[in-house]
Parts: C-alpha cells; sequence; structure tokens
C-alpha cells in the first residue's frame, strides 16, 4: 500500500511549512507556520520498499545510475517551469543523473503539475513508473514567489523523485519528540495522529537499512520547533543542499 505522498503537504502535511522558507525575520518554524497551511511534505513510498542509507535513500526505489530522467509538465507557466528546472537540476551536480525536460505530449517518467491547493509532494524514486497522473505536484508557487522558496520546495522534492526519503526517519536520528505539542500543532490543519506518526515519527528500522549520521542540515528534513522536542532541539528552514546530501546522493548515484 503507498503511503500518502512525501510532499510539502502544506495544507495536509507538515513540516517544511507555512511559508516553507525560512523567514528573514527571527520567527521560529512553528510562528511561521500559523501565517498558512502546513507547507510540508507528505510520504509517498511504499512501506515495502525501506531499505536505506544515510540521507535516506530508498534502495528499491532508486533509478539506475546514469539514468537520464524525463521530466514533462502537465501545466504552469514559463516562469514556474523555469524555475522548476533550475532547482531540480541542482542535483545534477553531485549525482550521476540528469533530468530530461521533455515536451508536453511526450512520455516522461516524471510528472509534474501546479495547483493553488498549498499542497506539495512528490513520488519516491521509482515509485512514479506507472503512474497515469502526475507524480510531483507544487501547490503554493505563483509569479511573486521568491528563489528562496523555490530552492527549498524544489530542491526537496526532486530529491524524493530521485529516492531519497525524510531525514528524521533516519535510523540515526534521536530526536525527542514532544508528541502531545506536536499532535496538537499538526491538528490544527486537520492531521490525524496516524498522520502525524506517518510523517513525522516514523523512523526506518536499522535491521533494514544501511545508514551513518544524522544531518539536521538536510535539504529532506522538517524543520522542527523547539516546543516539538522535550530537550529543546530544533531545526530551522533548510533551503539548500547541505554538505552531507552532496556527498551522500554522490555515493548513491557516482
Amino acid at each position: 500500500m503507498k503511503r500518502k505522498p512525501l510532499f510539502f503537504l502544506l495544507s495536509l502535511m507538515v513540516a517544511a511549512v507555512t511559508s516553507c522558507k525560512k523567514s528573514e525575520n527571527t520567527a521560529t518554524p512553528q510562528q511561521e507556520q500559523s501565517k498558512s497551511a502546513v507547507r510540508v511534505c507528505i510520504d509517498k513510498s511504499d512501506p515495502g520498499k525501506r531499505v536505506s542509507t544515510e540521507g535516506v535513500a530508498v534502495n528499491a526505489s532508486l533509478w539506475a545510475n546514469g539514468k537520464v530522467i524525463r521530466v514533462k509538465f502537465l501545466n504552469g507557466s514559463t516562469f514556474l517551469r523555469n524555475k522548476v528546472k533550475t532547482y531540480a537540476k541542482v542535483w545534477e551536480n553531485y549525482a550521476n543523473i540528469t533530468f530530461s525536460f521533455v515536451n508536453d505530449n511526450q512520455a516522461a517518467d516524471l510528472k509534474v503539475k501546479f495547483s493553488n491547493d498549498q499542497t506539495s509532494w512528490s513520488y519516491v524514486g521509482t515509485d512514479a513508473l506507472g503512474v497515469s497522473g502526475e507524480t510531483v505536484h507544487f501547490g503554493w508557487f505563483d509569479a511573486n514567489t521568491d528563489d528562496t522558496e523555490f530552492s527549498r520546495t524544489v530542491t526537496h522534492e526532486f530529491g524524493h523523485a530521485i529516492g531519497l526519503a525524510h531525514e528524521q526517519s533516519s535510523p540515526a536520528a534521536n530526536i525527542q519528540w514532544n508528541k502531545p505539542v506536536v499532535y496538537a500543532y499538526y491538528a490544527q490543519f486537520g492531521w490525524s495522529q496516524q498522520d502525524v506518526d506517518y510523517n513525522v515519527f516514523y523512523k526506518y528500522s536499522a535491521s533494514t537499512t544501511t545508514y551513518s549520521s544524522y544531518d539536521p542540515a538536510s535539504i529532506m528534513q522538517y524543520p522542527i520547533d523547539p516546543s516539538f522536542t522535550t530537550n529543546g532541539f530544533s531545526v530551522g528552514w533548510n533551503t539548500v543542499l547541505s554538505a552531507t546530501d552532496k556527498t551522500f546522493i554522490g555515493s548513491i548515484y557516482p
């Protein structure tokens, strides 16, 4: 059974949120998120394929090394399309994969759609194959979206598209969650406790994964407000690839 999408599912989701981007002021992730629906990504991977390494790559959903991944747009302005192309291709600098953006009427491995539903998500890697409709979804971009937000959201979703899961799901993560606070926070946006358990608290099993150190700076990490943990641990709005993201994806696609 496929899970819900790994999205910045914001309205339905969690963690990169409300303004998925980092504020220029000192507002916490929780303060930022309170401005609108949660702009985070909901997981759309298959629970049966959770075999990963540092950075949490779902091995069963990885593309062949050197793969040229064909991508087409189902809608969207030239401005939005060009922004997605720019930030998706950041991964090509560190991974031996290529995104080839094809014409709207051509066959494609990934299909991108824009909407105004305040949710963003992507299928994980090759789980997108065989899906008849969209496989990467962006729900809050418009002509006024700034480059920081495009960087944060597009890079994250295309990380999912090449096989990466959320960093807080790493077996190496040891986040001391304040669960009642997190449940209450996401309940404001219609999330059930099951939604939060799956999208926020879930961790990959060490017995079925290979992994290294946890990387809170990863582009695949949700923001964490200090109130969400019992020890004050927090993560801000990661908007670009971390050093570990770069080396890790290079080891996955050498």
